[in-house]
């Protein structure tokens, strides 16, 4: 079990975006006026509750997600990263990362969060061509992310972007031809998502009547394939099965999540898992802002669901956290973390087909999905995990 003294990473979230794309089921929010004075006390208050039962523990990340966390004023970024380290103990490489989209408006606020105490951009780009940026509902021109990379590498030490692909009547040839240009323009790090329909979505509906299809599975492997190819020859490595980085340059928030080690969710719809007396528990804040911030200015915070996380859950939840991860699983990690042993959680016949079939390797040092098992991940984790 993680104790108090092992790092946490922070999450905040900030739940509003100028418009919904269509493609998106996270929590997000489209609102004609923000109240942002009130949502800044409310983010602040809950963050001052959460690090008062969790004590002064070391701090190794602050990560501002969302929704767009560009659109907060610069001022609450400072406030929330001097509140969380006066609070907790933060490391002296704190990786302190802010979501941002690449529009002319967001751009111009890059240097105001480099002056907030943020160290690491993560710019939402998703395309370097015009007519599928509009059909992804993105509100900035190519040109816009190619000048908002530019300016935010001359900013800050450590930059990333997001990029989509296997998009509807994408072919191999346009997405490399994409893909290089993007690994030109890349520092150490990228995220590179397949497309895929989420209930809920306005893609969704479109999927449902055959207005958008998407490539068909040997085209999605071998775009992931050409994925893979394509950033090795820059550098760039698969550390985690969407994720790419030259050695070093990881995102050392979301590491946090795939080594399942402990993390606290601030903000409308976060969710995370903390260790308090020695127990592991999983909490959700409430979903939507503005009830939220009505909890939080009622008792402190604005949690809905708090519950121990038993040892077959922290199995079963750190096999699939870790098994994204090229590295895999470590074995005695896995033991101390969920008091359970690997093969105790994992289906044996399973197991012993994934390895015959090279999809799984297991040996002293513990589990890993190969190349070729990262790409049938979800069925192999439904089939795996007890």
């Amino acid at each position: 079990m993680i104790g108090p003294m092992q790092p946490l990473a922070l999450y905040i979230h900030w739940p509003f975006c100028l418009a919904k794309c269509p493609y998106c089921d996270f929590n997000s929010h489209v609102r004609e006026r923000i109240d942002q004075a009130r949502f800044f006390a409310a983010l602040r208050r809950e963050l001052a509750w959460e690090a008062a039962r969790l004590g002064r523990r070391p701090l190794a990340s602050i990560f501002f997600g969302g929704g767009t966390p560009s659109l907060m004023a610069p001022e609450t970024v400072a406030s929330l990263i001097d509140d969380a380290r006066r609070l907790f103990a933060p490391l002296p490489d704190i990786e302190i990362t802010l979501e941002a989209n690449p529009t002319s408006v967001e751009a111009g606020r890059l240097a105001a969060f480099r002056d907030a105490g943020v160290n690491r951009v993560s710019l939402g780009v998703q395309s370097l061509d015009d007519a599928a940026l509009q059909r992804l509902g993105r509100r900035h021109s190519a040109d816009e992310a190619r000048a908002a990379l530019a300016l935010s590498q001359s900013l800050f030490p450590r930059t990333s972007f997001d990029l989509i692909y296997a998009r509807p009547e994408q072919g191999i040839a346009a997405w490399q031809a994409e893909l290089r240009e993007a690994l030109v323009l890349a520092a150490d790090h990228l995220s590179l998502y397949q497309l895929t329909i989420e209930p809920g979505t306005a893609y969704e509906a479109l999927y449902r009547r055959g207005q958008i299809v998407l490539p068909d599975e040997d085209t999605a492997a071998a775009l992931y394939d050409a994925t893979a190819q394509e950033a090795a020859r820059f550098g760039l490595l698969p550390y985690e099965v969407s994720n790419y980085a030259r050695p070093g340059g990881e995102s050392r928030h979301n590491l946090a999540y795939w080594h399942y080690g402990d993390y606290a969710g601030i903000g409308p719809g976060a969710h995370g898992r903390v260790t308090l007396d020695g127990a592991l528990l999983a909490t959700r804040r409430h979903r939507a802002p503005e009830p939220w911030a009505e909890r939080v200015e009622r008792d402190g915070h604005g949690t809905t669901d708090e519950a121990p996380v038993g040892p077959g859950d922290r199995a079963r939840e750190m096999l699939l956290m870790g098994l994204r991860l090229t590295e895999g699983v470590d074995a005695a990690r896995f033991a101390a973390r969920t008091g359970c042993t690997l093969d105790a959680t994992l289906d044996a016949d399973t197991l012993a087909r994934g390895i015959d079939a090279g999809y799984l390797e297991r040996d002293a040092r513990g589990l890993r999905a190969t190349p070729e098992g990262r790409k049938r991940l979800d069925a192999l984790l439904a089939a795996l995990v007890l």
